[in-house]
């Protein structure tokens, strides 16, 4: 048989194949109407199996693991189109729409921030060039600005998210999904890593710094050959040195905190990448969504089974939504289980976005919407 007869079989198929998939989403419809008007939940997941069963079946032995996943895929594109009907003006469009109106048209350039670390610190860096006149708070930990902004002690709080070296700062991101505050802005910066000790100093045998810090500057410490130690902020780093009787101690820190605590630079850029960039997110208790919010952060969890992260991402990918990260934590007390961290590129005035946090919304058991923003 030729290959044109062949396709041509095929769209006769695929004809006849497009004619039942909308009757069958007009029986869905009428579903949705009915479980809309009795309360029910759209999720039935033994009349998914029932069907599963009937149809793998229904073919022949090696088809029917497609048969599962043709209709797999038809249960999750049914489901969508139930809660676009039942979910019209869900929850969470009703809370943006709010937000919108409530938020004013930027953020303003006075205001009280909480941030970890002290004077100095690229968290307040990022700070300043979040806000033109703030007031500023320092924390020992990324826990202690949550707890200022949840207390009502300070407005905002910004935080370090993710190192273009180093990865993400899971602890903030744990953080965000407990607390459940609103990110309203995010600023990039880039970050020039130096080792500073006393002036007049002997030879280094320890140097300490963040954690993050120290992981971007890896190579450079071990051809140092000294002890590292781990402590809460880099410019936390530099004031400890300063403090300190020792003269063979040193800190990885900005070249700011040189002149701050009076330190001498014994060698400027010393992380293993020139190009090294922290973000920064800005957070508050209270919604905020200013104008031009263009990125989305969400945390959910999924069905424990296989191919759930599949049916997410691809929910995205129908609705044109570019997933800029996708990062799983795990759940305190469940044995391999995970949370999604999520960030999206997409207008927060997007019909296809607000359709598929919906859907989210609705059905995942744990879903948290931490903001739209845009970044600097």
């Amino acid at each position: 048989m030729e290959l044109e007869k062949i396709r041509s079989e095929i769209d006769e198929v695929d004809n006849e194949l497009v004619k039942l998939f909308e009757k069958r989403m007009r029986a869905a419809e009428k579903v949705a109407e009915y479980k809309a008007e009795k309360g029910l939940m759209i999720m039935n997941t033994a009349r998914e199996r029932e069907i599963t069963d009937r149809v793998t079946k229904a073919v022949s032995p090696e088809l029917a693991i497609y048969a599962k996943t043709l209709y797999n895929t038809l249960f999750d594109v049914s489901r969508s189109y139930q809660c676009s009907k039942i979910y019209k003006n869900s929850p969470l469009l009703e809370k943006i729409k709010l937000t919108l109106e409530e938020t004013e048209k930027d953020l303003p350039s006075s205001a009280t921030v909480a941030f970890q670390g002290t004077e100095g610190s690229y968290s307040q860096a990022a700070c300043e060039k979040l806000f033109a006149l703030p007031t500023e708070m320092y924390f020992t930990d990324f826990k202690g600005v949550f707890d200022a902004v949840g207390s009502g002690m300070c407005r905002y709080g910004v935080l370090p998210v993710e190192n273009s070296v180093y990865g993400s700062v899971t602890e903030v991101v744990d953080l965000l999904g407990e607390y459940g505050f609103s990110i309203v802005k995010s600023v990039k910066t880039q970050v020039c890593h130096a080792l500073l000790a006393k002036p007049g100093h002997g030879e280094i045998k320890e140097v300490i710094s963040h954690t993050q810090a120290l992981g971007q500057c890896t190579d450079f410490l071990k051809k140092l050959g000294v002890k590292v130690t781990a402590c809460e902020n880099t410019a936390i780093a530099a004031k400890t040195v300063a403090q300190s009787e020792r003269n063979d101690i040193a800190a990885v820190a900005s070249p700011v905190c040189a002149d701050i605590y009076g330190l001498e630079i014994v060698k400027e850029k010393i992380a293993d990448s020139d190009n090294n960039y922290t973000r920064f997110v800005c957070i508050s208790k209270k919604p905020e969504i200013y104008p031009g919010a263009n990125k989305i952060s969400v945390i959910t969890t999924l069905s424990h089974k296989p191919g759930a992260l599949y049916e997410l991402i691809s929910k995205f990918a129908a609705a044109g939504i570019n997933l800029t990260k996708i990062e799983s934590r795990p759940i305190p007390g469940k044995d391999f289980e995970f949370k999604f961290y999520l960030e999206m590129a997409v207008s927060v005035y997007s019909k296809e976005l607000i359709s598929v946090l919906s859907e989210m919304s609705v059905l995942n058991s744990e879903f948290k919407f931490l903001g739209a923003y845009s970044e600097i």
